[in-house]
């Protein structure tokens, strides 16, 4: 799948977004993709982690278990995992911190991989990173649908994406004119579960 087919995808979904967002991270941009949307079409949503999938192979290997942050990373973490043959398991918040919840472990010897569905700070693949970093098994790598910084984001491990885009986004307090302008809207799902703000 080429980063055109998979902003296809995400324009055929209506989930390509133009306007003022305050992104999860509180920066703000001018474009969001609102990807629950896509998540809402289990096709296009197999095809696209079947995409990822194939990344990863290729990339790391086997991968026995996939772990992903809720709420947005459970879809694409699980059809990933399926793809791969791996279980899926998610971290959530307890007191605004990740971690594995609902007797969830992961196994000594056991290679894992993270799964996010959109990156720009690439804060929440951290701090998902950092709630598996105490568990047995070996971490080798991350892996999202979309990467929103153009390949410049750091998560501290290797990261494989399905696109590749760099989306401006801006500190609240150095807004372009033509952003200031417009009324500013927060789609993400971070701010739930007792998400630290």
């Amino acid at each position: 799948m080429t980063p055109d087919d998979v902003l296809a995808e995400f324009r055929a979904a209506g989930a390509l977004l133009e306007g003022h967002f305050i992104l999860s991270s509180g920066r703000r941009s001018p474009v969001f993709l609102q990807k629950m949307f896509v998540f809402m079409d289990p096709e296009r949503t197999a095809r696209l982690c079947a995409a990822l999938a194939e990344k990863v192979r290729a990339q790391f290997g086997r991968i026995d278990y996939v772990v992903s942050p809720a709420v947005g990373g459970i879809v694409p973490g699980y059809e990933t995992a399926r793809q791969l043959g791996a279980k899926a398991i998610f971290v959530e918040r307890e007191n605004g911190e990740f971690t594995l919840r609902r007797g969830f472990e992961i196994p000594s010897g056991a290679r894992v991989l993270v799964v996010e569905d959109i990156v720009t700070t690439g804060l929440s693949t951290r701090e998902c990173l950092a709630a598996i970093a105490g568990h047995p098994g070996e971490t080798v790598g991350a892996a999202v649908l979309v990467d929103r910084s153009g390949g410049k984001v750091d998560v501290g491990v290797p990261l494989v994406s399905l696109l590749s885009w760099y989306v401006p986004d801006y500190a609240a307090d150095a807004l372009p004119p033509e952003l200031e302008a417009l009324p500013a809207v927060k789609p993400g799902s971070r701010g739930i579960q007792g998400a630290k703000p």
